[in-house]
């Protein structure tokens, strides 16, 4: 994808899963990476290794995205490096447990849209004047099947978020694109990363498996392809406001 090459991608939780997976796509396309990560730094090291080994100019930037004010430090530090931001991929969230209703507390649903959604709308906030000066960009967020089955076992707050990721992909494609800026949103299905570890019991995931036509969990790396189609002009040029499933067949719009 020889028009990837030289892009300066920022992509948020970047140090695991589904992250680190399209860091290493989009440095194998020859991209300018700027990558986030929050606690996990070892990780994140290893990712910008990787990176660079491929030959990718990369930065690495830390930050707490539950505070409003990392999301502005963050794009003046990858504008510090790169002096431009041609693709955003707003991919950092997570569940932070799961609640049932009887469970549910005000300190928890803050966490929950702080992480999911705050920090999505505060980044397009930012990054948009200057893809507008540039002339353009693209917006890739990250959804969830969750937002299309209403999340299960605990899961509907997380669901609920990734649902107003879906609906303003859709809102923002439509404001932006007189500005040659291209928003859609990638929805990943069961994918084996360490969301799953953290929030889902082997039964859990075996039951999820049963339902998936291809009859298997999906992979990290399986997802960063259309990431990379979502970001290339040459690949999807007249693509916007699409949120692009990948789950196996589980669910089929």
């Amino acid at each position: 994808m020889t028009d990837l090459r030289d892009r300066v991608v920022l992509i948020t939780g970047a140090s695991t899963g589904i992250g680190a997976a399209a860091a290493k796509a989009f440095a194998r396309a020859g991209s300018k990476l700027a990558l986030h990560y929050n606690a996990s730094a070892a990780e994140a090291e290893a990712v910008a290794t990787a990176a660079r080994d491929l030959g990718a100019e990369t930065v690495l930037t830390q930050g707490d995205l539950g505070q409003a004010a990392t999301v502005p430090r963050i794009v003046a530090e990858t504008m510090e490096r790169f002096g431009r931001i041609d693709v955003l991929i707003n991919n950092a969230g997570g569940m932070l447990g799961r609640r049932s209703i009887a469970e549910y507390a005000e300190s928890h649903l803050q966490e929950v849209l702080a992480l999911n959604v705050t920090q999505v709308v505060l980044f397009v906030h930012a990054v948009v004047p200057i893809m507008r000066r540039q002339g353009g960009g693209v917006i890739i967020n990250v959804s969830s099947i969750a937002a299309r089955t209403g999340g299960a076992g605990g899961a509907v707050l997380y669901a609920a978020a990734k649902g107003f990721i879906s609906t303003a992909t859709h809102g923002w494609a439509r404001e932006l694109a007189g500005d040659n800026i291209r928003v859609n949103a990638v929805s990943p299905g069961v994918v084996t990363t360490p969301f799953h570890d953290r929030y889902s019991t082997s039964a859990q995931l075996e039951t999820m498996r049963a339902t998936i036509p291809l009859g298997r969990l999906g992979t990290a790396e399986e997802c960063a392809g259309t990431f990379l189609y979502l970001a290339s002009e040459k690949l999807s040029g007249y693509v916007t406001g699409q949120v692009v499933e990948v789950n196996g067949g589980q669910y089929m719009p």
